[in-house]
Order: C-alpha cells, then sequence, then structure tokens
C-alpha cells in the first residue's frame, strides 16, 4: 500500500509539473499572452535569448510545422524596431522579384505596434552562423512596444501553416493588448 502510495504521489507530482509546464497564459516584458489551443507550448532552452517559444504543426519536421518565437530583452535593449523589421525582412528571399514585405505600423488601447508580413525563401537558423534556406516560406511578425523593453513576436514556418494559423496567431497578439 505504501508502495502504491508512493507512486500516486510521484504520478501527481509529475502530471502537475507537466500541466506547469503548458500554460493557458503567460507573460513576455510587460505583456501578458493567451496561448491559442492550437500553437503547442515549448520549454525555452536555458541560456538562450528567446523569452517563450511555441510550435504549430509538426515541430519536428520544418516542411510540417512553424514556430512562434517570444524575445524581450529589457528598455533600449534588442535593436528597436526598425532594425529588427530589416533583419527579419532580411532572412527572407522573395520567391518573385517584386514580392516586398508588408509592414504596418498601429497603435492599440495605446500600445504602438508593428507588424511584419513576408514570404519567400527563409534563411533559418542563428543570426551570424550557417543558415539553412526554406523555400515556400512565410513571416507574420509583430513588435509591440513598451517603456519597459519591446517584446518581439515572431512565427515562420510553411506559407501554408502561416497562412491557416494566421488567424490564431491574430488572437494571440490581441490578447496581449486587451
Amino acid at each position: 500500500m505504501r508502495r502504491f502510495l508512493s507512486s500516486l504521489a510521484l504520478v501527481s507530482v509529475l502530471a502537475l509539473q507537466l500541466f506547469a509546464a503548458d500554460p493557458s497564459t503567460f507573460q513576455v516584458g510587460s505583456f501578458n499572452f493567451k496561448r491559442p489551443s492550437t500553437f503547442n507550448w515549448r520549454a525555452v532552452p536555458p541560456g538562450g535569448m528567446r523569452a517563450a517559444w511555441l510550435t504549430v504543426g509538426d515541430a519536428s519536421d520544418p516542411a510540417k510545422g512553424g514556430e512562434v518565437t517570444f524575445f524581450h530583452f529589457g528598455a533600449g535593449v534588442g535593436g528597436g524596431v526598425d532594425a529588427n523589421i530589416q533583419r527579419w525582412v532580411g532572412q527572407f528571399t522573395p520567391d518573385k522579384p517584386d514580392t516586398k514585405p508588408v509592414i504596418e505600423k498601429a497603435e492599440v488601447k495605446g500600445v504602438k505596434l508593428t507588424r511584419v508580413r513576408m514570404e519567400g525563401t527563409f534563411a533559418s537558423g542563428m543570426p551570424g552562423g550557417p543558415t539553412t534556406p526554406l523555400k515556400n516560406y512565410a513571416l507574420l511578425g509583430v513588435i509591440l512596444e513598451s517603456p519597459n523593453g519591446d517584446v518581439f513576436v515572431k512565427f515562420t514556418g510553411p506559407a501554408d501553416i502561416v497562412k491557416t494559423a494566421s488567424g490564431a496567431f491574430e488572437e494571440l497578439v490581441k490578447s496581449a493588448v486587451d
């Protein structure tokens, strides 16, 4: 009986840890986000720059899944809005020469935000390191400005997956400014 109770306690603790590791809401910088049920929570590797990480579809296969990454570096750090837009756009080679990024600036409930959309071949990899070209990819990016430090949200993946999940991505962004 004691062994059974010990096993039951261990299973309960593991279940609580698993539940806690997969939050429905989470904070990045000054913003609280509500995770869409179709987006999967991923643990952020220690020592990295990511503040949060979500996946969409089959994250183990770059042809079948996308990722949403969140970055927050603090006030006055992170390169600013324009530098990040240029870096994001620079990671894409358009499939057609006349394809341009779509950049929209808005203010929602007192929060300045910038949206970026781009499609083409994505140079996946760490800045300054080796990259892997991924064709027919798309980017939905949002920068939320805050005196406590901007929050950078970047959704990349196969164009069809990004388009299909774009509504859920917009709900994610909206949840931060509501």
